[in-house]
């Protein structure tokens, strides 16, 4: 219905510009949004005060000329100007009774739009190192990124979803070191596990397969491992130093074919559990992008030369550094250590470089909060080689703190204590981990109570709308028990009868739902169809406590009987963009 008002007052407008009331390059896509209070319509619009200043009119005399240009349409009751130039639209009940069939003709593309134009986005989240399985922190990020995808892709944009595997780099090596080491203790070696190693079950999981099929063969002493290595000291500096002498020893004694068999068997492991957990948790990608492949094509030591040849790069303590500071990064970048090795941010320039080549027109990240300080150093990158770096959007995801019986959830996760998704889906369910987990605006602080997920009341929020769409089939599963006949054409019923306030909600409620996945998607905020599903589901709750749908009357039935179909239509199409199912009873 939005819509359709802006196309009446866009007519309105190239009508007062062929007229020479308004000069027709101050003419552009005018504005328009539900009024706040229903006294004042159901839409309004500040375009005649916008205009006012270049058309050399008084706002509320170019509101009166808006409103004469108007076309004519039986979509409006009345129009009315307000205060200094507003212009209120109030739509005839008959528009919304035509919102049914529509509904129900749409189906599952009600709400839907072209308005992305086919423009190609990419959308890339979670990205977690496989260094272990996916925790509660990433499951939030999973879900708000799958969201999102889902979204701009509803309102007509081509999504491309992408994981970036950080497949190389000194955490995959603490992994693989740490596995093997489990490996020798699993062989009977007595040694000291160090601090700074990954603890979790999972690496003992993986130790135990390396020992299962190749028994003793990776087996080297405790004293050859430990030979040299300086002590570990976990409250101060030397732990890294310790950690990294046992990677140099690992890589020494297995020598290069043994080790990369420890290491692609700990990432191969963990990788296939990670595509295993988030697809259960319906989110799937078109695309598991390799950090190592960015190396093994020569990728980052072409983005480095590229800033080279920029003049952004400086030789200092033997290692180099990009000149972010120039681009208003707080600090300047190492690109290469002074041991000849590239860092990760090297790799995410060469990344992002990639990204824009491919033909992205926009480019979303979707990233935990802690990663905020690295928006700043990549945005400089892309902008000292000439890139554009508004097309990349760095969404930041908070951390999601677990409670349980009032009490919060102790987690740690390079000591293995921490709480996987994969429990959290079993406790909970995937349906209500999704929901709430979009519940919130990304950058805020989310508490994820974990007994209000498991219960079944009106309290919890995914039950509630839920339990919205079930009563419905119930209504219908109890109309073809007691066998009562049903029109089947949404355009034979007589829409006039639905004239109770609870009607009328309902079906103001039910026009929202296009507007609300426009905005939601163009802002990335999934938390406003959570919120909308919420306040649609109460609408109907509250109809359904008050009125009967199986009644006597034929033709007001028939009429409620589409209401409701089409109220289980949209939340059925909300709920399956939110990733959540719409169960047929509860």
């Amino acid at each position: 219905m939005k819509k359709q008002i802006e196309q009446l007052v866009w007519a309105a407008l190239q009508r007062l510009a062929a007229n020479g009331v308004i000069p027709q390059e101050a003419v552009s896509a005018p504005k328009i949004e539900r009024t706040r209070d229903p006294k004042h319509g159901d839409f309004a619009t500040n375009t005649a005060m916008m205009l006012a200043k270049p058309a050399r009119k008084n706002p509320r005399e170019l509101a009166q000329a808006l409103l004469e240009a108007l076309p004519a349409s039986d979509l409006l009751e009345r129009c009315d100007i307000a205060g200094p130039g507003f212009i209120n639209f109030t739509l005839t009940t008959t528009a919304y009774h035509r919102l049914i069939p529509t509904i129900l003709a749409k189906s599952h593309a009600y709400g839907r739009s072209d308005l992305g134009d086919g423009k190609r986005v990419q959308v890339e989240f979670v990205s977690a190192n496989p260094t272990g399985p996916l925790h509660v922190g990433h499951g939030r990020g999973a879900a708000y990124g799958s969201v999102v995808a889902d979204l701009l892709e509803a309102v007509g944009f081509n999504v491309h979803r992408e994981y970036y595997v950080n497949d190389a780099g000194r955490q995959m090596d603490i992994l693989a070191t740490s596995i093997w080491l489990r490996y020798l203790e699993l062989c009977d070696e007595t040694l000291t596990f160090p601090a700074n190693g990954y603890k979790g079950d999972y690496v003992w999981d993986i130790a135990a397969t390396l020992h299962r099929d190749h028994g003793e063969a990776y087996k080297q002493s405790a004293e050859a491992v430990f030979d040299g290595i300086p002590a570990d000291e976990p409250d101060g500096g030397d732990k890294e130093v310790h950690i990294d002498a046992l990677i140099n020893q690992a890589k020494r004694l297995l020598g290069d074919n043994r080790y990369r068999y420890v290491f692609e068997l700990g990432l191969n492991t963990i990788l296939d559990d990670i595509r295993d957990d988030l697809s259960l948790f319906g989110v799937n990608y078109d695309e598991w992008y390799s950090e190592r492949s960015l190396t093994e094509s020569g990728a980052v030591n072409k983005a480095i030369e590229r800033l080279r040849a920029s003049n952004r790069l400086y030789e200092k303590e033997g290692a180099l550094w990009f000149r972010s500071t120039d681009f208003g990064d707080e600090k300047d970048r190492v690109v290469v250590r002074d041991n000849g090795q590239t860092t990760y941010f090297a790799s995410d320039i060469a990344y992002h470089i990639d990204k824009l080549e491919r033909g992205f027109d926009r480019v979303i990240d979707v990233w935990g909060a802690d990663h905020h300080g690295y928006i700043p150093r990549v945005k400089a990158a892309l902008q000292a080689l000439g890139d554009d770096p508004s097309k990349l959007d760095v969404l930041l995801v908070q951390f999601a703190i677990l409670y349980r019986g009032g009490e919060k959830v102790q987690m740690s996760t390079r000591s293995g204590r921490f709480v996987t998704l994969r429990a959290l889906r079993k406790e909970v369910g995937a349906d209500a981990a999704r929901f709430f987990y979009v519940m919130r605006k990304c950058e805020q602080h989310m508490d994820f109570d974990l007994d209000l997920a498991k219960s079944e009341s009106n309290d919890n929020p995914v039950y509630y709308v839920q339990y919205a769409h079930a009563r419905i089939c119930s209504v219908f599963q109890q109309a073809a028990e007691q066998r009562i006949l049903f029109e089947s054409d949404p355009k034979a019923v007589n829409y006039a009868r639905l004239n109770e306030s609870h009607e009328q909600s309902l079906l103001t409620s039910l026009a929202k739902y296009p507007e609300i996945l426009e905005t939601a998607a163009l802002n990335e905020e999934p938390h406003q169809l959570t919120h909308y599903l919420r306040e649609l589901a109460n609408d109907f709750h509250t109809y359904y406590n008050a009125h009967k749908f199986l009644i006597d009357d034929a033709e007001l039935r028939n009429a409620r009987l589409h209401l409701i179909l089409a109220t289980r239509q949209v939340v059925r199409n909300g709920l399956n963009l939110l990733g959540v199912s719409a169960p047929g009873k509860m």
